[in-house]
């Protein structure tokens, strides 16, 4: 499915630590979702060397910045990207799915349990988990492809544990957004730590927002999900 060698090649030479073992499991789980796909939409990324690109290789490059023995939740994992790269990359981490599709949610836990790797799976939205138990109980939140960064740090922040970090995956308007940020980043307590660039072997650039929720949010985010859109902080 994944031309193994340019994805390790890839790996060596950003510095993350690749094995056969993980290549490997990397290739068949890209397959699962190419298969998956043809009986219902997993994901708009089709092609052989697309899903190398765009999937595979853009979700390794959120692996180095979580820190060892985090406790992590992937919001939105859709087809599981970010969120099964991580796990199959990082068995020191403990990794919760979030993901408002069943059928989506299903198919990665079930697809982890076949490849033989443990994941737990939260079939809700993302403001509705930052209202149950999970509220400020998380290191890490990764987020992909979900939402403009003011609406996405109310979905995501109020998950963090105060001094936990939001990875917001995002495409060449990171800037942009940032400044589109500035009061929801003030309302919600977070804080740009720094910005993560990274360049995929196509060229496309990307980057990695690390926002810090430096205090505690306030209770009364997130609100409810058509407030958050229709009037983002």
């Amino acid at each position: 499915m994944i031309n193994r060698d340019r994805v390790g090649k890839w790996a060596e030479e950003t510095g993350i630590e690749l094995t056969s073992e993980k290549l490997e499991a990397l290739d068949r789980y890209a397959e699962e979702v190419a298969e998956t796909n043809k009986l219902f939409n997993l994901t708009a990324i089709t092609e052989p060397e697309d899903m190398e690109i765009l999937n595979i290789i853009d979700c390794l490059s959120i692996v180095p910045f979580i820190p060892e023995g985090a406790r992590v939740a992937d919001v939105g994992t859709g087809a599981g990207f970010p969120g099964m790269v991580i796990r199959i990359m990082r068995d020191d981490v403990e990794l919760t799915l979030i993901e408002a599709t069943n059928k989506k949610l299903d198919f990665v836990c079930r697809t982890a349990e076949k490849l033989g790797y443990k994941v737990e799976g939260t079939h809700m939205r993302s403001e509705e988990a930052a209202r149950s138990d999970l509220r400020g109980s998380f290191d890490v939140v990764t987020a992909r492809a979900i939402a403009p960064l003011p609406v996405l740090l109310e979905y995501t922040l109020p998950l963090l544990k105060e001094g936990g970090v939001l990875l917001a995956m995002k495409g060449p308007a990171a800037e942009e957004e940032i400044a589109q940020a500035a009061n929801a980043l003030s309302e919600l307590r977070g804080k740009i730590k720094v910005v993560h660039d990274v360049e995929l072997p196509s060229g496309e650039k990307r980057s990695i927002i690390e926002v810090v929720q430096n205090g505690k949010c306030p209770d009364k985010y997130p609100r409810a999900s058509g407030a958050i859109r229709k009037k983002p902080l």
